[in-house]
Protein backbone atom coordinates (compact mmCIF):
# COMPACT_ATOMS: atom_id res chain seq x y z
CA UNK A 1 0.00 0.00 0.00
CA UNK A 2 1.11 3.55 -0.74
CA UNK A 3 2.50 5.83 1.96
CA UNK A 4 -0.29 7.90 3.50
CA UNK A 5 0.36 11.65 3.21
CA UNK A 6 -1.63 14.66 4.42
CA UNK A 7 -3.52 15.35 1.15
CA UNK A 8 -4.53 11.69 0.90
CA UNK A 9 -7.03 12.03 3.76
CA UNK A 10 -9.16 14.52 1.86
CA UNK A 11 -9.05 12.20 -1.16
CA UNK A 12 -10.20 9.32 1.05
CA UNK A 13 -13.19 11.37 2.20
CA UNK A 14 -14.05 12.22 -1.41
CA UNK A 15 -13.99 8.49 -2.25
CA UNK A 16 -16.08 7.74 0.87
CA UNK A 17 -13.23 5.52 2.06
CA UNK A 18 -13.10 5.27 5.84
CA UNK A 19 -9.92 6.48 7.55
CA UNK A 20 -8.49 4.10 10.17
CA UNK A 21 -6.48 5.71 12.97
CA UNK A 22 -4.95 4.46 16.21
CA UNK A 23 -2.53 5.80 18.78
CA UNK A 24 0.96 4.40 19.18
CA UNK A 25 3.83 5.31 21.47
CA UNK A 26 6.65 2.90 20.63
CA UNK A 27 8.63 1.16 17.87
CA UNK A 28 7.15 -2.35 18.01
CA UNK A 29 3.51 -1.29 18.25
CA UNK A 30 4.01 1.03 15.29
CA UNK A 31 5.45 -1.81 13.20
CA UNK A 32 2.43 -3.98 14.03
CA UNK A 33 -0.01 -1.18 13.15
CA UNK A 34 1.74 -0.69 9.83
CA UNK A 35 1.42 -4.41 9.10
CA UNK A 36 -2.29 -4.11 9.88
CA UNK A 37 -2.70 -1.29 7.34
CA UNK A 38 -3.59 1.50 9.78
CA UNK A 39 -3.79 4.82 7.89
CA UNK A 40 -3.02 7.35 10.63
CA UNK A 41 -0.92 6.85 13.75
CA UNK A 42 -1.41 9.46 16.46
CA UNK A 43 1.38 9.84 18.98
CA UNK A 44 -1.19 10.83 21.55
CA UNK A 45 -0.67 12.80 24.73
CA UNK A 46 -2.86 10.00 26.10
CA UNK A 47 0.53 8.39 26.74
CA UNK A 48 0.45 10.38 29.98
CA UNK A 49 -2.32 8.14 31.24
CA UNK A 50 -1.61 4.79 29.55
CA UNK A 51 2.22 4.83 29.67
CA UNK A 52 3.39 7.37 32.24
CA UNK A 53 0.81 6.74 34.97
CA UNK A 54 -0.69 10.24 35.21
CA UNK A 55 -4.37 10.81 35.93
CA UNK A 56 -4.77 13.16 32.93
CA UNK A 57 -2.87 14.38 29.87
CA UNK A 58 -1.97 17.69 31.49
CA UNK A 59 1.48 16.76 32.96
CA UNK A 60 2.81 15.54 29.58
CA UNK A 61 5.75 17.60 28.28
CA UNK A 62 7.16 18.57 24.90
CA UNK A 63 10.12 16.33 25.68
CA UNK A 64 7.80 13.37 26.33
CA UNK A 65 6.05 13.86 22.99
CA UNK A 66 9.28 14.37 21.06
CA UNK A 67 10.82 11.21 22.54
CA UNK A 68 7.83 9.01 21.72
CA UNK A 69 7.49 10.54 18.25
CA UNK A 70 11.06 9.47 17.51
CA UNK A 71 10.25 5.90 18.63
CA UNK A 72 7.14 5.77 16.46
CA UNK A 73 8.91 7.28 13.44
CA UNK A 74 11.56 4.55 13.58
CA UNK A 75 8.91 1.84 13.39
CA UNK A 76 6.80 3.48 10.71
CA UNK A 77 6.74 2.57 7.03
CA UNK A 78 3.32 3.58 5.65
CA UNK A 79 1.06 5.44 8.08
CA UNK A 80 0.74 9.20 8.45
CA UNK A 81 2.26 10.16 11.81
CA UNK A 82 0.48 12.93 13.70
CA UNK A 83 1.76 14.10 17.09
CA UNK A 84 -0.42 15.57 19.82
CA UNK A 85 0.84 18.88 21.16
CA UNK A 86 0.80 18.79 24.96
CA UNK A 87 -0.78 21.35 27.26
CA UNK A 88 0.89 24.79 27.24
CA UNK A 89 3.13 23.91 24.28
CA UNK A 90 1.01 25.94 21.85
CA UNK A 91 -1.47 28.01 23.89
CA UNK A 92 1.04 30.58 25.23
CA UNK A 93 1.98 32.22 21.92
CA UNK A 94 2.19 31.57 18.20
CA UNK A 95 5.97 31.75 18.50
CA UNK A 96 6.02 28.98 21.12
CA UNK A 97 3.61 26.94 19.03
CA UNK A 98 5.78 27.12 15.91
CA UNK A 99 8.91 26.24 17.86
CA UNK A 100 7.39 23.29 19.73
CA UNK A 101 5.42 21.92 16.78
CA UNK A 102 8.52 22.20 14.62
CA UNK A 103 10.34 19.97 17.08
CA UNK A 104 7.78 17.24 16.42
CA UNK A 105 8.38 17.37 12.68
CA UNK A 106 12.12 17.18 13.36
CA UNK A 107 11.40 14.09 15.50
CA UNK A 108 9.61 12.39 12.61
CA UNK A 109 5.97 13.50 12.62
CA UNK A 110 4.30 14.62 9.39
CA UNK A 111 1.69 16.75 11.20
CA UNK A 112 0.60 17.92 14.64
CA UNK A 113 -2.75 17.99 16.43
CA UNK A 114 -3.95 20.87 18.57
CA UNK A 115 -7.09 21.13 20.67
CA UNK A 116 -9.55 24.02 20.45
CA UNK A 117 -11.85 25.88 18.12
CA UNK A 118 -12.03 29.43 16.80
CA UNK A 119 -9.76 30.71 19.57
CA UNK A 120 -6.89 28.75 18.00
CA UNK A 121 -7.17 30.25 14.50
CA UNK A 122 -4.26 32.70 14.77
CA UNK A 123 -2.01 29.94 16.12
CA UNK A 124 -3.04 27.54 13.37
CA UNK A 125 -2.33 30.16 10.71
CA UNK A 126 1.14 30.72 12.18
CA UNK A 127 1.82 26.99 12.06
CA UNK A 128 0.68 26.73 8.46
CA UNK A 129 2.86 29.70 7.55
CA UNK A 130 5.75 27.67 8.98
CA UNK A 131 4.66 24.76 6.72
CA UNK A 132 3.47 22.61 9.63
CA UNK A 133 0.29 20.63 8.76
CA UNK A 134 -2.34 20.83 11.50
CA UNK A 135 -5.12 18.49 12.58
CA UNK A 136 -7.85 20.03 14.72
CA UNK A 137 -9.61 18.57 17.74
CA UNK A 138 -12.97 19.77 19.07
CA UNK A 139 -15.82 18.49 21.21
CA UNK A 140 -14.55 16.94 24.42
CA UNK A 141 -10.96 18.16 24.47
CA UNK A 142 -9.04 16.34 27.24
CA UNK A 143 -6.78 19.32 28.02
CA UNK A 144 -9.95 21.20 29.06
CA UNK A 145 -11.02 18.49 31.51
CA UNK A 146 -11.12 20.86 34.50
CA UNK A 147 -13.07 23.48 32.55
CA UNK A 148 -15.65 20.84 31.59
CA UNK A 149 -15.75 19.37 35.10
CA UNK A 150 -14.71 15.94 33.87
CA UNK A 151 -14.67 13.86 30.71
CA UNK A 152 -18.19 14.65 29.56
CA UNK A 153 -20.05 14.53 26.23
CA UNK A 154 -20.12 17.97 24.60
CA UNK A 155 -22.70 19.42 22.22
CA UNK A 156 -25.79 18.02 23.92
CA UNK A 157 -27.58 21.38 24.06
CA UNK A 158 -28.25 23.79 21.22
CA UNK A 159 -25.73 26.42 22.30
CA UNK A 160 -22.89 23.90 22.59
CA UNK A 161 -23.89 22.27 19.32
CA UNK A 162 -23.90 25.56 17.43
CA UNK A 163 -20.49 26.51 18.84
CA UNK A 164 -18.87 23.18 17.96
CA UNK A 165 -20.25 23.36 14.40
CA UNK A 166 -19.01 26.94 14.07
CA UNK A 167 -15.60 25.90 15.41
CA UNK A 168 -15.40 23.08 12.85
CA UNK A 169 -16.13 25.47 9.98
CA UNK A 170 -13.63 28.01 11.32
CA UNK A 171 -10.90 25.36 11.61
CA UNK A 172 -11.51 24.19 8.05
CA UNK A 173 -11.36 27.77 6.78
CA UNK A 174 -8.11 28.31 8.69
CA UNK A 175 -6.54 25.36 6.86
CA UNK A 176 -6.53 22.27 9.09
CA UNK A 177 -6.50 19.07 7.02
CA UNK A 178 -8.75 17.01 9.33
CA UNK A 179 -10.64 17.34 12.60
CA UNK A 180 -11.00 14.91 15.49
CA UNK A 181 -14.52 14.95 16.96
CA UNK A 182 -14.48 13.57 20.50
CA UNK A 183 -17.52 12.65 22.56
CA UNK A 184 -20.25 14.48 20.67
CA UNK A 185 -23.73 13.20 19.75
CA UNK A 186 -24.00 11.38 16.42
CA UNK A 187 -26.48 13.93 15.10
CA UNK A 188 -23.95 16.73 15.58
CA UNK A 189 -21.12 14.62 14.15
CA UNK A 190 -23.23 13.93 11.06
CA UNK A 191 -24.00 17.63 10.60
CA UNK A 192 -20.31 18.58 10.90
CA UNK A 193 -19.12 15.77 8.63
CA UNK A 194 -21.58 16.78 5.92
CA UNK A 195 -20.70 20.47 6.25
CA UNK A 196 -16.94 20.00 5.77
CA UNK A 197 -14.79 19.07 2.79
CA UNK A 198 -12.02 17.91 5.12
CA UNK A 199 -12.44 14.60 6.94
CA UNK A 200 -13.73 14.13 10.46
CA UNK A 201 -12.19 11.43 12.63
CA UNK A 202 -14.42 10.32 15.45
CA UNK A 203 -13.80 9.03 18.93
CA UNK A 204 -17.08 8.64 20.71
CA UNK A 205 -18.85 10.45 17.85
CA UNK A 206 -20.55 7.51 16.15
CA UNK A 207 -20.17 5.79 12.81
CA UNK A 208 -21.09 8.87 10.76
CA UNK A 209 -17.56 10.35 10.80
CA UNK A 210 -15.14 9.90 7.89
CA UNK A 211 -12.81 7.86 10.09
CA UNK A 212 -12.31 6.50 13.60
CA UNK A 213 -9.56 6.58 16.21
CA UNK A 214 -9.07 4.78 19.51
CA UNK A 215 -6.29 4.57 22.08
CA UNK A 216 -4.45 1.37 21.15
CA UNK A 217 -4.07 0.28 24.79
CA UNK A 218 -7.86 0.46 25.18
CA UNK A 219 -8.47 -1.52 21.98
CA UNK A 220 -6.03 -4.23 23.11
CA UNK A 221 -7.41 -4.43 26.65
CA UNK A 222 -4.19 -3.23 28.25
CA UNK A 223 -5.63 -0.20 30.05
CA UNK A 224 -6.79 -0.55 33.62
CA UNK A 225 -10.19 0.99 32.93
CA UNK A 226 -12.95 1.79 33.49
CA UNK A 227 -13.36 2.02 29.73
CA UNK A 228 -15.42 4.78 28.12
CA UNK A 229 -18.62 3.71 26.40
CA UNK A 230 -17.11 4.34 22.95
CA UNK A 231 -14.26 1.84 23.44
CA UNK A 232 -14.57 -1.63 21.93
CA UNK A 233 -11.95 -4.06 23.24
CA UNK A 234 -10.75 -6.33 20.44
CA UNK A 235 -8.43 -8.32 22.74
CA UNK A 236 -7.65 -8.84 26.42
CA UNK A 237 -3.88 -8.67 26.38
CA UNK A 238 -3.73 -7.61 30.03
CA UNK A 239 -5.12 -11.04 31.02
CA UNK A 240 -2.84 -12.89 28.59
CA UNK A 241 0.28 -11.03 29.79
CA UNK A 242 -0.64 -11.56 33.46
CA UNK A 243 -1.16 -15.29 32.90
CA UNK A 244 2.17 -15.60 31.07
CA UNK A 245 4.03 -13.80 33.87
CA UNK A 246 2.37 -16.02 36.51
CA UNK A 247 3.31 -19.20 34.61
CA UNK A 248 6.90 -17.99 34.29
CA UNK A 249 7.10 -17.17 38.00
CA UNK A 250 5.70 -20.58 38.89
CA UNK A 251 8.17 -22.42 36.62
CA UNK A 252 11.14 -20.52 38.05
CA UNK A 253 10.11 -21.15 41.64
CA UNK A 254 9.55 -24.87 40.98
CA UNK A 255 12.83 -25.29 39.12
CA UNK A 256 11.07 -26.07 35.82
CA UNK A 257 12.66 -23.19 33.93
CA UNK A 258 15.12 -23.15 32.33
CA UNK A 259 14.87 -26.79 31.23
CA UNK A 260 17.31 -28.64 28.93
CA UNK A 261 15.66 -27.16 25.85
CA UNK A 262 16.38 -23.62 27.06
CA UNK A 263 19.94 -24.11 28.31
CA UNK A 264 23.34 -24.61 26.70
CA UNK A 265 25.14 -27.96 27.03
Amino acid sequence: MNKVVVPALRDMKARKEKIVALTSYDFVTTQLLNEAGIDVILVGDSLGMVKLGYSSTLPVTVEDMSYHTRLVARGNSRALIVTDMPYLSYQTSAKDAVKNCGLMLKAGAQAVKVEGGAEMISTIKALLTAKIPVMGHIGMTPQSVHLFGGYKVQGKNKAQSRKILADAKALEKAGVFAIVLECVPQTLARKITRALRIPTIGIGAGVVCDGQILVVDDLLGLSLGPYPRFVKRYADLRKIMSQAARRYASDVRQGKFPDALHAYS
